[in-house]
């Protein structure tokens, strides 16, 4: 196959040079002639490219890399197309953060009221993007890293367009389970099954080979012997871990911890406070000529591992590795988790190739995890329902949804927070 182009729809992110590295380190995996970075952000979009150009140079690496801020250009014969956009940057993020916390609800960009902002300010936006994409090469993959990643996938695909989502959760458990158990992460095959940001682990296999299709189950090996460790980087109580036998995502805490985990925000302060700190650090070691290498910094931005899972899932696709994989992949539910609609995303293991995604079969889920799936699918149905058509009403239905809201005059409040910060965002509001 001739090398590939490949775009990034967010191109001046202080998260690309993550994926610049991942591209560089593993070009035999997924040989890209060509990569087009895409962000409205002119200023910031030569500093990131130039870094990525010495990134490549530094690894060996030929492919060129161009920039541009006009989307239909940069997308033109592109064979993937990522998606790592935020609709109102770093600012609009710290509000989303923010706002839901003057109502005892957690602030978060993914889920709760702010997540729904940010799916109400990002769902035309993509669809805009994906039909560009489709008129430029309908063949071309898009695979979507821009959260809320389940209702964004769910847009996308629902809209008949070639997509799959990616999220890093899954990937950042196999690394450090492989870690713990000292083998390769290969090694590692995760039971993964839920929504984006709401998934539990409720297995963990070791195989013999990469490629082989059975191992040993190891779950309750490393809760036994390292169930504190994995606690402790859930913020999790370990008893609870114990007794429920699977290891919930971190954004379990949310559902599982709400209080406590506002209190906590209230007393700490926004994420996006702190990544726009990072970011600016950033930018600065961006802008030195000498840097040819990811800093360590970049390592707190958030997102780790998300290269190596991007480069497995495209070169899959679009059969530059010649093998049918395993990945945890967003994708259309179809039957998988019977008590879902069909059009539902979910977040699970499905064999990747050439040919495209195929969820893989999930035995019965319990209903500890089932009722909240279920709750968070009939809530993101109403987000993308509000994100599509728009309207006041619309926006309070699926904050009265939510499992973490469910209360009138609670999400008649959040309903009038919402539009009041993000009124410029919505062209109907």
């Amino acid at each position: 196959m001739s090398a590939l182009k490949l775009a990034i729809v967010g191109g001046a992110s202080t998260y690309t040079p993550e994926l610049i590295d991942g591209f560089a380190r593993l070009r035999d995996t997924l040989p890209i002639g060509e990569l087009v970075l895409i962000d409205p952000a002119a200023d910031r979009l030569e500093l990131i490219a130039a870094l990525a150009r010495r990134i490549f140079a530094r690894q060996g690496h030929h492919a060129t890399v161009t920039t541009t801020t006009d989307t239909t250009t940069g997308v033109h014969d592109a064979d993937a197309v990522l998606l790592q956009l935020r609709v109102g940057g770093q600012a609009a993020r710290d509000k989303d953060e923010t706002w839901p916390l003057e109502c005892g609800c957690v602030g978060q960009e993914t889920t709760g009221a702010g997540g729904l902002a940010k799916a109400l300010r990002t769902v035309p936006v993509v669809l805009d993007i994906a039909e560009r994409v489709r008129a430029a090469n309908p063949h071309a993959w898009i695979v979507d890293f821009t959260n809320p990643v389940g209702i964004v996938t769910r847009a996308l695909q629902s809209a008949g367009h070639k997509a799959v989502g990616l999220c890093n959760v899954a990937i950042g458990f196999q690394r450090k389970f492989a870690t713990h158990l000292g083998v390769d992460p290969e090694l590692v095959r995760l039971d993964h099954v839920g929504l984006n940001h709401l998934t539990w682990e409720r297995g963990v296999t070791l195989l013999d080979t990469p490629d082989a299709t059975t191992g040993t189950e190891v779950l309750p090996r490393l809760l036994t012997e390292h169930g504190q460790a994995i606690a402790a980087d859930l913020h999790l109580p370990l008893p609870v871990i114990q007794r429920l036998g699977v290891v919930p995502s971190y954004y379990l805490r949310y559902f599982y911890q709400h209080d406590q985990v506002v209190k906590e925000l209230q007393d700490k302060g926004s994420r996006a406070a702190e990544v726009a700190a990072i970011e600016k650090q950033l930018l600065e070691l961006y802008a030195d000529p000498a840097l040819d290498t990811k800093p360590e910094l970049l390592g707190q931005r958030g997102g780790a591992f998300y290269s190596e899972a991007a480069v497995q899932l495209i070169a899959s696709l679009l059969g530059t590795d010649h093998r049918t994989t395993v990945q945890v992949v967003n994708t259309r539910n179809d039957g998988i988790l019977p008590f879902l609609p069909d059009d539902a995303v979910i977040e699970v293991p499905a064999t990747v190739d050439a040919t495209g995604v195929r969820p893989l079969p999930q035995r019965p889920l319990e209903p500890l995890y089932a009722g909240l799936i279920a709750s968070v699918t009939a809530y993101e149905h109403l987000a993308l329902d509000a994100a599509l058509h728009g309207g006041r009403d619309r926006v309070f239905d699926a904050l009265l949804a939510h499992p973490l809201i469910g209360q009138i005059d609670l999400a008649d409040h959040l309903t009038d927070r919402l539009l009041a910060h993000n009124r410029h965002h919505l062209n109907w509001a």
